[in-house]
């Protein structure tokens, strides 16, 4: 029997089409681009993940010679907010972009390995986690849940 999977998403001409908090969340990203670490691959990828009370924490790929020692932003942020502030389990939004090489801002989208990081962490918290990632011609996508993003996950 065939099945089809239907996903819902938004998406935005523009960075100023977003609704305030969520474009403050994405400018956060794209300045955390900086703080990446990438020799390699030349990608440097910027995470910032608002939590329920407003704060937020970014994150930025960090390569490593040894790969795959390194770490993807998304992750970054995440364990990053879950070891400041352990005591809160309430995560908003996540806004993910990236700088190629020539530093031109270019289009990002958690692989899947980050997919079943986030989504371990929507279902902890027992809501939904936004996700939105940064496409080419500054134009956004914005995910409702982690969970759209990774219909067939690991369950616990």
């Amino acid at each position: 029997m065939d099945k089809t999977i239907v996903i819902d998403y938004q998406e935005y001409g523009s960075l100023e089409e977003l609704p305030c908090e969520d474009c403050a969340l994405m400018q956060r990203a794209i300045e955390s681009t900086g703080a990446a670490y990438a020799p390699y691959s030349g990608f440097h990828v910027g995470a910032a993940l608002r939590l329920k009370d407003g704060t937020i924490v970014v994150g930025s790929n960090q390569e490593n010679v040894a790969y795959p020692s390194g770490l993807c932003a998304e992750r970054t942020a995440v364990f990053a907010a879950s070891a400041q502030y352990p005591q809160c389990r309430d995560y908003e939004a996540l806004a993910i972009v990236a700088r190629n090489t020539e530093g031109v801002l270019c289009e990002a989208s958690p692989c899947g390995a980050c997919r079943q990081v986030l989504l371990e962490y929507e279902f902890r918290q027992g809501h939904p986690l936004k996700v939105i990632c940064y496409l080419e011609g500054g134009r956004v996508r914005v995910f409702p849940s982690v969970a759209t993003l990774l219909p067939f996950s690991f369950e616990f």
